[in-house]
């Protein structure tokens, strides 16, 4: 199975192409410029896009525009490919990059998103602890002084651990489908409602 996977909710972007589990390639930019890395990687493979099986998106959570680009690039390329998509979450994918870390996701407003048991929560970044634990993700990053000083350990900012790698959303991928029933996970309201409200 050829699967083009892709992610969109942090500030680098990643996006890989994965043939029965095996790495084609994989690329890191931003956001916009998600469709032409998928166009180099297929280019590269000496492939077209009539050839891939499936697509994954990251779901979230992360920025709302970032995570709308990916969700409206998939279910573009799903549409006109007539290919079925799998949505993964974006912390599940920096999990599977470092095996045992804990995932944090800069929320913004001085914010993290991570995992609480079974749910994705918004928490205020000066409150969120790991002692002990080693903590990936641009939110790791970020707030790096305040989580070390509470003990958790974060790799070097350049450590490609801090990345959603495209390649581990193909991995995780279970449930394909229709893109349209690949729901975001957006935690909070975007920050359009918030000032309407």
């Amino acid at each position: 199975m050829l699967i083009l996977a892709f992610d969109t909710a942090t500030t680098v972007a990643t996006c890989a192409l994965v043939r029965d589990g095996e790495l084609i390639g994989e690329r890191r930019s931003v956001a916009i410029r998600v469709l032409a890395d998928a166009d180099t990687l297929l280019r590269e493979a000496g492939l077209e896009p009539a050839e891939l099986d499936a697509l994954v998106v990251g779901v979230g959570p992360g920025s709302f525009t970032g995570v709308r680009m990916g969700l409206a690039a998939a279910r573009g390329l799903a549409l006109g490919l007539e290919i079925p998509v799998a949505g993964v979450s974006t912390l599940a994918a920096l999990a599977a990059g470092a095996h045992g870390a804990v995932p944090v996701i800069d929320a913004k407003r001085h914010e993290v998103f991570v995992e609480r048991g079974d749910d994705i929560a918004a928490l205020p970044a000066a409150s969120f602890e790991a002692p002990g634990r080693t903590c990936v993700g641009d939110g790791a990053v970020r707030y790096r002084a305040h989580l070390e000083e509470t003990g958790a350990i974060v790799p070097p900012d350049d450590d490609d651990v801090h990345l959603p790698r495209a390649r581990f959303h193909a991995q995780l991928a279970r449930d394909f489908g229709a893109a349209e029933l690949v729901e975001p996970v957006y935690v909070r309201a975007p920050d359009a409602d918030r000032m309407l409200a």
